[in-house]
């Protein structure tokens, strides 16, 4: 399965999230990665949603998505043309003997030391998802003791190749 960037442009109000995220559960998208900030604009939100899915199927979504009266917008962002980032907090068990080598593994990913205790260190990452995969890839000798990721968010690089729907008043 392909996997999609959608972002969705919406009237920052409560409820549009749920309403967003149970139009994909009623059409039985499965949501991989969901993250939802503040934009420019006080009024507007910026969903980003990362799916599984092709063809027609992906198209319908992107229709039904677009019909919401909260949605001021949505296209898919195209891996090579936009900036795609993620972030990573993960708490590591480390002792005396373990510090140095995973030291060496955090220099090499650029990930930040942010917490260091006497049993435990608290790395934090910043970078496209398969950089994300890799240094957890990489910590699979050492016991991950928690561990968290923000999802994808995402830009199209260059002008806004979109138009903004006029709002809908309630």
């Amino acid at each position: 399965m392909v996997r999609n960037v959608l972002s969705v442009l919406v009237d920052n109000h409560a409820g549009v999230l749920a309403r967003i995220s149970s139009l994909f559960g009623r059409r039985g998208f499965n949501i991989d990665s969901l993250s939802v900030s503040a934009t420019d604009d006080p009024g507007l939100s910026r969903i980003t949603i990362v799916v599984s899915g092709e063809g027609a199927e992906l198209d319908q979504i992107l229709k039904q998505t677009e019909k919401l009266l909260e949605t001021r917008a949505v296209f898919l962002v195209e891996p090579a043309m936009g900036v795609l980032r993620e972030l990573l907090l993960v708490k590591v068990g480390a002792d005396e003997t373990t510090r140095s080598a995973l030291r060496e593994i955090a220099a090499v990913y650029k990930a930040k030391i942010i917490d260091l205790s006497p049993g435990s260190m608290i790395f934090e990452l910043t970078g496209e998802p398969e950089k994300i995969d890799a240094f957890l890839g990489m910590l699979c000798s050492y016991p991950v003791l928690e561990l968290c990721r923000t999802g994808i968010t995402a830009l199209q690089r260059g002008e806004p190749t979109y138009q903004l729907k006029e709002r809908m008043l309630p």
